[in-house]
């Protein structure tokens, strides 16, 4: 399939971070074969041409943290503790969940994340192996993780299950699916435990994703257990030494930001959740300027609750101006990075996340003729301080479109709608 988008007006998160007026990109056999200015471009007879003044490019959105089946869970507890709302109510719902719930609840995200521009997540949840099989069939990108959360039965055989599981699926549906092992946290799983995750993960060769330094009530919990805070021990432990994506990091020390920045571990921040729950401010200036790599992700909808990127973007970009004192703290251009090359690079997917030649094609298509993003003084400000997920006009992932003018060409919402709700309610039914 020959695809091009032309006219456009291409941002396109590159190294020189260009943005071009009058574009035109280039897809052959998913992947982009031209980008630039309309008039410099080649020959070229596209099987389909998307385009008009009116639309801005720019790669797929990165969600790099999120629970993808929790969707069944939005809007189940809320306005609770981190601690209370995991004890209480998380996990007392999610020990009813079969693996037909997941698969429903992870087909709503996709389509949800689809339809906001997001086109690859890193999703950790129960029952992920049905959770590949909606993320396959939804045609968008993923890092799927082998989840452990030590204190459930038969931890040694959840283990090497995790282990099985990143070893088949890594690289599969064409290589859109990449998998992690993702051990949930230093509170969850013990030292064995961890170690094991750890070991699996280097024999793979694959991402670990794990949640660390979210609440205080969690630094006091892990320091009480392991004798100090979570990224020391993540380091003693040999866990940095491993591609490791940390979801959270909200308290964390200077030295421990050295830590981070040295060992070359990822940090996905989540602002919204990190507010709803009152987990703090992580110090995301301070990572970006010692070099931390630094992405987005929405978390679960059960803790934001939606899975839009365009809100992560916003609340970043705006958070850090006030909690810094300074102004130019996560400029637009910074949050926009965090949004789609940062977040494809802290996953491990470096053929995406930016608009170059040779790269995979996912892509955004956002409708710029919308009176919140007029007059258009500054493209990538506005993708940042005032575009929706609402404004998404079209996503292609590996150069298929996946959405068209607004609607899901792939998936059917309707049925994914009722499959969810009657699911969820008979999860809340179980749960009392």
């Amino acid at each position: 399939m020959r695809i091009a988008l032309c006219p456009v007006t291409a941002v396109t998160c590159d190294d020189d971070f260009r943005v071009l007026d009058d574009a035109a990109i280039h897809i052959e056999n998913g992947r982009i074969s031209y980008v630039g200015k309309a008039q410099n471009a080649p020959p070229f007879a596209p099987d389909e041409t998307l385009g008009g003044e009116h639309l801005v490019a720019l790669p797929g959105l990165v969600n790099a943290h999120t629970h993808a089946a929790m969707t069944l869970l939005r809007g189940y507890a809320d306005d609770m503790s981190l601690e209370a709302w995991l004890q209480t109510k998380i996990w007392p719902f999610e020990a009813h969940l079969q693996a037909d719930d997941v698969y429903w609840g992870t087909l709503l995200a996709c389509a949800e994340m689809l339809l906001g521009g997001t086109t690859a997540c890193a999703d950790m949840y129960h029952f992920y192996r049905d959770g590949v099989r909606a993320l396959t069939e939804s045609r968008m990108r993923a890092v799927a993780g082998g989840v452990l959360l030590g204190f459930l039965p038969e931890p040694e055989r959840r283990i090497q299950n995790a282990i099985a599981f990143a070893r088949e699926f890594s690289g599969s549906a064409n290589g859109r699916i990449s998998s992690a092992l993702a051990p949930h946290s230093l509170y969850t799983c013990d030292e064995n435990q961890w170690r094991a995750m750890i070991a699996g993960a280097r024999e793979i060769g694959c991402l670990l994703h794990t949640h660390a330094a979210e609440s205080q009530r969690e630094i006091a919990d892990v320091r009480a257990a392991w004798g100090d805070t979570p990224i020391r021990v993540l380091d003693a432990l040999g866990a940095l030494q491993t591609p490791l994506l940390a979801a959270h990091c909200v308290h964390v020390d200077a030295e421990e930001i050295e830590i981070l920045a040295r060992s070359g571990a990822r940090v996905a921040h989540n602002p919204t959740s990190n507010l709803k729950l009152a987990s703090g401010f992580a110090p995301v200036e301070k990572f970006l300027s010692r070099g931390v790599a630094t992405c987005l992700g929405t978390d679960g909808t059960a803790s934001n609750n939606d899975l839009d990127m365009w809100e992560e973007m916003r609340l970043s970009a705006l958070l850090h101006k006030a909690t810094s004192g300074d102004a130019t703290a996560v400029s637009a251009r910074q949050a926009l990075l965090m949004a789609t090359r940062n977040g494809a690079q802290s996953l491990g997917l470096d053929e995406t996340g930016s608009l170059k030649t040779g790269k995979k094609a996912d892509i955004v298509l956002m409708d710029f003729d919308k009176a919140h993003l007029t007059p258009r003084h500054n493209v990538v400000s506005h993708l940042v301080y005032a575009a929706k997920a609402s404004d998404v006009h079209s996503v292609l992932v590996d150069g298929e479109i996946l959405v068209r003018n607004g609607r899901l060409t792939q998936l059917d919402l309707e049925e994914i709608v009722a499959q969810s709700r009657q699911r969820a309610a008979r999860l809340v039914v179980a749960a009392r």
